[in-house]
């Protein structure tokens, strides 16, 4: 079942207008092919057509996160290890802010749990700025535990388990999937951060030359990422293994669940988003010509 409707009219006009104001951009990947067979895990089947980040959210962007809204650290979306990883905190509660370091600006953001991620999804959905982390894709209210599911009519989200799963592990064109997310069944450390082969995370896209056949990056290895999946209790779902693990955790058959459940935040541990597809230029055309007739009646 598909996790959205279809944005209506003002919808899109409403994000249209918000993102002239934005600061963090996504580079995102077009994941069509709806309608897709499940794996023989009995993941990855997908009915709806959706984008979801060729990276995973970096310090840079999760700083402008923090600048726009953790002047008093509310629902604890720093964590006090950021700094060793590329986030500094300084000044007092009502008027923190944010540095990131330079040489770790596009490594993933990591101690961030899955209620972090889905503030940032709300605050990116919402139009970034001063707009509200609270509501939007996820209803949270200062909810920081229990078991929050998207919204309908959610436009930037934690992917699911299964489009997470899709996006790094399907090959379209011959409707196949692959056991590790560069599209093939075999992988090294000269083609993904695993294994402590480097000792730390990398910047987002270091392996260039071994995307997923839709053209992610880092869907193995570096961090593990959050999806929606809950696993056991309100412990949500990890997915992809992480710089210092083995081979198997950058497995389609390997899924794990936060430790701790999804307050729970580690040095291994980041995420990506997901957002309903691109609008088409046909109805931004349309939406064009609606906003220069608003315009003339005035």
């Amino acid at each position: 079942m598909k996790r959205y409707l279809p944005l209506s009219t003002c919808a899109i006009v409403a994000a249209l207008i918000s993102s002239a104001s934005a600061t963090v951009t996504m580079d995102w990947v077009t994941i069509g092919n709806a309608n897709n067979a499940a794996d023989t895990t009995s993941y990855g089947a997908v009915d709806h057509a959706y984008r979801i980040g060729k990276y995973e959210v970096t310090n840079a962007q999760y700083g402008e996160f923090l600048n726009a809204k953790g002047q008093s650290n509310a629902n604890s979306i720093y964590n006090t290890n950021m700094p060793f990883y590329g986030i500094t905190q300084s000044g007092n509660s009502g008027s923190f802010s944010y540095t990131v370091t330079t040489a770790l600006a596009n490594h993933p953001v990591v101690y961030v749990s899955w209620f972090d991620a889905a503030r940032f999804a709300n605050w990116m959905m919402n139009g970034q700025g001063n707009a509200s982390m609270e509501t939007g894709a996820y209803t949270l209210n200062g909810a920081t535990s229990g078991i929050i599911t998207a919204n309908i009519g959610a436009q930037v989200y934690i992917p699911s388990e299964n489009e997470w799963y899709k996006a790094a592990y399907y090959n379209a064109a011959n409707a196949s999937y692959s056991l590790y997310p560069n599209g093939q069944n075999t992988i090294t450390t000269a083609d993904a951060n695993y294994n402590s082969s480097v000792g730390s995370t990398t910047n987002v896209g270091t392996y260039s030359s071994d995307p997923s056949s839709y053209g992610t990056y880092d869907q193995g290895g570096n961090v593990y990422e959050w999806n929606d999946a809950v696993i056991s209790g309100s412990s949500r779902g990890l997915r992809g293994g992480a710089w210092g693990n083995g081979v198997l955790g950058l497995r389609s058959s390997s899924r794990f669940d936060g430790l701790g459940g999804p307050t729970g935040e580690s040095f291994s541990i980041g995420f990506r988003v997901a957002a309903v597809p691109e609008p088409t230029s046909m109805v931004l055309s349309m939406l064009a010509g609606g906003m220069m007739l608003i315009r003339r009646k005035r």
